[in-house]
C-alpha cells in the first residue's frame, strides 16, 4: 500500500521546503517518491534548481518531480470530465457553454483535475509514496472539500435532473429554445460521481493519506494554523504531525534577535498547548536559505532523521453516532472552534455544520428523517449535537441552532 502525505500553511512558511525535505528523506531510504507541486505558484524548479513543469521528471534515483498544470490535464487527461460539466448545463438560443472555447471551465473547478492526477498516480502503483506540496492554507481546504461537496451535489440533484431531462427533453427545445443534456452527458455526470466518491475515499483512508502543517511561531501564523486543524478535522481529515520552522536559537548574540526569540518562545507554547494530540517536529532558522539539493538533503538528514517519519502517527475519531433518549448523538471534532462561531442545523436528510465561512453538510442516516437538532454542546474539542424524532424533541420543547 503506498502513502499520500499532503502539506500545507500559510504562504513563506516554508512548506515547500519542508515537502521537498520529505520527498529526499524518502528517496534516501529506498522508496520510489515522487513530489508534486498542487500549487499554481510552482517553485519545486526553484528549490531543486532544475525545470520541471506539468511531465514528470526525475532528478536524482528514486526522486521524481511534478508540477500540475490543471489547464492541461483538463484538455489532454480528463477532456470527458468538463465536458461532462458543460454538456448538462446545456445550451439556450443555439448557444452552447461549451462554445465560448476550449479554456471554459467552472470557477474553482480546475482544482478538481488535480486531485484526479494524484489520484491517478497513486493508483498506477508507479510510486510508493507521493509527497503533496499544496497551496497556502485557503486554497488547500477549498480543494480538499471539493470531492465531498460534488459528491453531495451529485447525489442530492442527479436523480431529480435525469427524471426531468427526460421528461422535458422533448419540449424544451421546440417552446423555450434550450437543449437540454442528452442522455449520454447525464451518463458521463454518473460516472464523475462515482470518480468522486473513490476520491473521496482515498484522501480520507487513514491508512494512506494525512495531512501535515507547516508554520512559524507567530501569532498570525499560529491563529491560522489553529484554525486549518480545525477545519480538516471538520471535513474528516487526519493531521498526523506538525513542524515549527524558523526556530531561533537560545543565545542569538544579539538583544534584538534575542527579543524575537523570547516572541516565538511564547508563540511556540502556545502551539503546544493546542496541539497535544500531534507530534510537532521544530526546524532551526538556518543562515542560509534552503535552495539546491545539498541543502534539501541537509534539512532531511538534520532535522527529519526521525524514527517512523512516514508513518501514520495520530489516528483522528471519525464522526460518530450514538444512541441517546429518543434520538441519536452526533459526535464532530472540532478543535479548538469557538462555540460562538458554530452553528448547526437539520436540512431534510443532511445536518449542516458551519463554521465561520466553512460549511460542511453531513448526510443522516434514514432513521434520523425529520429529527431535529435538540442540544449542542462542547466537550474535549469535540461538538456532541443531540438529535431527536419528532415527538421526542417536542417533549424536551427545547430546538438550538449554536452551542
Amino acid at each position: 500500500m503506498g502513502r499520500i502525505i499532503i502539506f500545507t500553511g500559510k504562504g513563506g512558511v516554508g512548506k515547500t521546503s519542508v515537502a521537498a525535505a520529505h520527498a529526499v528523506a524518502s528517496a534516501n531510504e529506498g522508496k520510489n517518491t515522487l513530489l508534486v507541486s498542487a500549487d499554481m505558484a510552482h517553485n519545486l524548479g526553484d528549490i531543486f534548481q532544475t525545470e520541471v513543469g506539468g511531465h514528470t521528471k526525475k532528478v536524482r534515483e528514486n526522486l521524481s518531480l511534478l508540477e500540475l498544470d490543471p489547464d492541461m490535464l483538463m484538455k489532454e487527461e480528463f477532456p470527458n470530465v468538463n465536458k461532462a460539466i458543460t454538456a448538462l448545463m446545456g445550451s439556450s438560443g443555439g448557444v452552447s457553454v461549451g462554445n465560448v472555447g476550449d479554456n471554459f471551465i467552472i470557477p474553482g473547478f480546475e482544482n478538481l483535475f488535480s486531485l484526479l492526477k494524484i489520484r491517478d498516480i497513486y493508483e498506477s502503483g508507479v510510486y510508493d509514496r507521493i509527497i503533496v506540496d499544496c497551496a497556502p492554507t485557503g486554497e488547500t481546504l477549498s480543494l480538499l472539500k471539493l470531492p465531498e461537496l460534488l459528491t453531495w451535489y451529485m447525489e442530492k440533484f442527479f436523480p431529480v435532473g435525469k427524471v426531468m431531462v427526460r421528461v422535458l427533453s422533448p419540449v424544451s427545445k421546440v417552446k423555450y429554445k434550450v437543449t437540454l443534456p442528452t442522455n449520454q452527458a447525464m451518463n458521463e455526470i454518473e460516472e464523475m460521481h462515482g470518480q468522486m466518491v473513490l476520491l473521496q475515499e482515498l484522501l480520507k483512508d487513514p491508512d494512506i493519506c494525512s495531512v501535515r502543517l507547516v508554520c512559524v511561531p507567530e501569532k498570525m501564523v499560529v491563529e491560522e494554523t489553529k484554525r486549518n486543524y480545525m477545519y480538516l478535522n471538520l471535513y474528516d481529515y487526519q493531521v498526523d504531525r506538525v513542524f515549527v520552522n524558523r526556530i531561533l536559537p537560545d543565545d542569538t548574540g544579539s538583544d534584538f534577535m534575542n527579543r524575537w526569540r523570547d516572541i516565538q518562545k511564547k508563540y511556540m507554547n502556545e502551539i503546544e498547548s493546542v496541539f497535544t494530540e500531534v507530534p510537532i517536529t521544530k526546524i532551526p532558522w538556518y543562515s542560509e536559505e534552503v535552495r539546491g539539493e545539498d541543502a534539501i538533503g541537509l534539512l532531511a538528514d538534520r532535522v527529519l532523521n526521525i524514527p517512523g517519519l512516514f508513518d501514520i502517527s495520530v489516528r483522528n475519531e471519525k464522526e460518530t453516532y450514538e444512541a441517546i433518549d429518543g434520538g441519536y448523538c452526533l459526535t464532530v471534532k472540532l478543535p479548538g472552534a469557538d462555540p460562538e462561531e458554530v452553528k448547526v442545523a437539520v436540512h431534510d436528510m443532511d445536518i449542516d455544520i458551519k463554521v465561520n465561512n466553512y460549511n460542511r453538510c453531513i448526510p443522516l442516516p434514514n432513521t434520523l428523517r425529520g429529527a431535529s437538532v435538540t442540544d449542542l454542546e462542547f466537550e474535549e474539542n469535540k461538538l456532541r449535537i443531540s438529535l431527536k424524532l419528532k415527538d421526542a424533541a417536542e417533549e424536551t420543547g427545547k430546538d438550538v441552532s449554536q452551542p
